[in-house]
């Protein structure tokens, strides 16, 4: 009997910290890398940050396209650039074509 209440003096209290050990450990652990946590909210900086970079290059090259359409939609349209871009929805380009710009002549 004596022995009994020597184990059950030692062991609930042993557990009782286990158990609270354990669910404070895993709070812990998630407030740190959990889906919300604190090192996820670095990766979400990352990601971010490189998603606009991606972003600041897109709205580039979408002004260079649309520089290009105002170019062939425009009052007067550019031959060069007419004709680059059939050439090349004809499949008739190469990459060592030979592009040589001559003057326009006076007239």
């Amino acid at each position: 009997m004596v022995i009994r209440r020597r184990w059950r003096a030692i062991l609930y209290p042993l557990c009782l910290y286990c158990v609270s050990g354990a669910a404070g450990g895993y709070f812990v652990w998630h407030a740190v890398n959990g889906e919300r946590g604190l090192k996820t909210q670095d990766e979400y900086q990352l990601k971010i940050e490189s998603l606009q970079k991606e972003l600041r290059g897109l709205k580039a090259d979408r002004a260079l396209w649309q520089h290009k359409i105002e170019l062939i939609n425009g009052a007067v349209i550019d031959r060069d650039l007419l004709d680059e871009e059939a050439r090349s929805l004809l499949g008739r380009d190469d990459k060592n074509d030979l592009v040589v710009l001559l003057p326009h002549p006076a007239n």
